[in-house]
């Protein structure tokens, strides 16, 4: 039988290159993170199918790949249910473990307690441009703190992390679910209705108002409810800082005093950091976030050069206490890490020496020279032993285009090893 080398479908190889700009991006974001004081831990691919299929994952619910039963029999009865074949999936996201990780270690952690997350997620998405099934997702987390301290921390971090890789330009999008209810509710939307109402909203940047009022009607809406939904939204779009909870007030009279404050604060915090940093923000009545455990604030930071969010997240206070039995406030931010390598350029500098060593030169010098070589250019710069070999000029040539910068030439001379000094690589080197 032919063997299949290729990867799975929707999923991918990375080669030197490419893994070297998602290190330099890694690395450059868990920096920032870890000067704020977010801690990194890991939890498992797998989780509890019950736990990925609780009903908060959204449309991810969709998008799970299960796992079969251990022990099962070659076949099984015909008609015998999916459930009872499978126990277990890849998880979709880093949040619903990170719930059952607090719940289980929570005694041992502190309060709050900053998480940091980084590794591979898995959804059968249908494979398209820029969309894998196995991707990369980089979480940071506040979970104990009940304000919107929380929220205005995880901004800043995130913004700044993204700032040290690179990216210039972004813009902060700032919602609240608990003011889309209420929205929603003064404009005559029942409550079992709003999810959906708000998921053809949240297009509203793709198809314009005429696309989301064709949805809405075709989905059953009275146009009043549209109309007034419309009107109200309009009014909020673009409000400064210092006049959010008034209007907010006006817009949606039945909203809680404790959001407009919330609102209020967050929006406080951004107009201050804009004036510090190259950074724009906006209180954005449309952004709705897809996941079902949002609880209070959403957030998303836009590029301009990309067409969705490079990052996003929000507060969901009630999602830990399927784990630990009491709610505990929680509040995340996942950037998206394939995105972001994605607009970053795919060069990165490796700033390596490579030790030519001639094929008479016995492999414990070799080795004893390279270990002198490394200890000599310091701490972060590769040095690697390559062995001579075909036309010198035409080898110097490969060695740069594999990322080396400079070379040291080993030789045997009349028994003795003879180093010499070291060189750049580039231009005319010669035979």
């Amino acid at each position: 039988m032919k063997i299949d080398n290729s990867p799975a479908r929707g999923m991918r190889d990375l080669l030197p290159a490419d893994v070297a700009v998602r290190d330099h991006v890694l690395e450059s974001i868990s920096a920032v993170y870890r000067r704020f004081g977010y801690q990194r831990i890991e939890t498992p691919a797998l989780e509890h199918i019950d736990r990925l299929s609780s009903g908060e994952g959204g449309d991810n619910e969709k998008l799970i790949f299960e796992v079969l039963r251990r022990g099962l029999p070659p076949e099984v009865p015909a008609g015998t249910p999916l459930r009872e074949l499978v126990d277990l999936g890849l998880r979709y996201d880093l949040t619903v473990p990170l719930t059952r990780f607090y719940g289980n270690n929570h005694a041992s952690l502190p309060m709050p307690f900053r998480s940091l997350q980084v590794g591979p997620v898995w959804r059968a998405d249908r494979p398209q441009r820029g969309r894998y099934r196995q991707f990369y997702q980089c979480d940071i987390d506040m979970i104990g703190e009940p304000s919107v301290l929380a929220e205005a921390e995880l901004i800043e971090a995130t913004t700044e992390a993204l700032a040290a890789i690179g990216l210039t330009g972004l813009i902060v999008r700032l919602s609240d679910r608990r003011f889309l209810a209420a929205l929603a509710a003064d404009c005559g939307v029942p409550a079992d209705r709003q999810d959906a109402f708000f998921i053809t909203v949240d297009k509203l940047d793709k198809i314009g108002w005429a696309g989301v009022r064709a949805e809405l009607l075709e989905s059953g809406f009275d146009a009043a409810q549209v109309d007034a939904a419309e009107k109200k939204i309009q009014g909020l779009i673009g409000v400064p800082a210092d006049e959010l909870a008034d209007a907010l007030t006006r817009s949606v009279p039945t909203l809680a005093p404790e959001v407009v404050a919330d609102l209020s604060a967050t929006a406080a915090s951004l107009e201050r950091l804009a004036a510090e940093r190259p950074l724009d923000w906006q209180f954005d009545p449309t952004l709705v976030r897809g996941m079902g455990y949002y609880t209070g604030h959403v957030f998303e930071i836009i590029h301009p050069e990309m067409s969705g969010s490079v990052a996003g997240g929000g507060r969901y206070d009630k999602l830990i206490g399927r784990s630990l039995g009491h709610d505990v406030p929680a509040c995340g931010f996942s950037i998206g890490f394939e995105r972001i390598v994605d607009l970053l350029s795919r060069e990165q500098p490796r700033d390596a020496i490579a030790v030519l060593v001639e094929a008479d030169v016995p492999v414990p010098d070799a080795v004893a020279v390279a270990r002198e070589t490394r200890e000599q250019a310091g701490p972060g710069r590769v040095v690697e032993t390559v062995r001579r070999s075909g036309k010198f000029g035409a080898q110097l040539k490969r060695l740069e285009a594999a990322g080396c910068t400079g070379f040291v030439l080993v030789r045997s001379e009349d028994g003795a090893i003879v180093r010499g000094e070291l060189r750049a690589l580039g231009g005319d080197q010669g035979a």
